[in-house]
């Protein structure tokens, strides 16, 4: 691991308070250590882990992604109710879900116009609005 991407990974993990362990420090680098946007699997983020030689389970993939995202660091993003992504963008914004790919991509959010929501049941408020626009290729 490079200096600058332990150096941006060691911040990242600093700002949610979580403390630097070698896995966190690891899956870290592969989420935010270029500096750069991106979208993952839990699947995904083992098999980047694994082809750099990092000794991670699964299951720590997993559990380690479950705490980024309850520290604010990413944002679940759930696709036909079982296929979750985790993105290191975690500002409102809308997603593109390439159907023929498997993959989820930032949909441009100065497009998105949404008018008006349905009223929250009693007792209930709206705590996120998730829009996902799903994708073929033509033909």
């Amino acid at each position: 691991m490079n200096t600058a991407m332990q150096e941006t990974s060691s911040k990242w993990l600093a700002t949610a308070g979580l403390r630097p362990t070698r896995q966190r420090m690891t899956l870290a680098q592969l989420l935010v250590g270029d500096g750069h946007h991106r979208h993952v699997t839990a699947e995904s983020l083992f098999d980047a882990a694994k082809g750099q030689g990092a000794a991670v389970s699964l299951a720590t993939v997993y559990n380690t992604l479950r705490a980024f995202c309850e520290a604010g660091l990413l944002q679940e993003v759930t696709v036909d109710g079982s296929k979750s992504y985790f993105d290191t963008n975690t500002h409102d914004h809308p997603h593109f879900y390439w159907e023929d790919e498997a993959r989820l991509t930032d949909a441009p959010s100065d497009q998105l116009v949404i008018a008006q929501l349905p009223d929250a049941p009693e007792g209930a408020e709206i705590a996120s609005v998730d829009v996902v626009i799903r994708l073929r290729r033509k033909g």
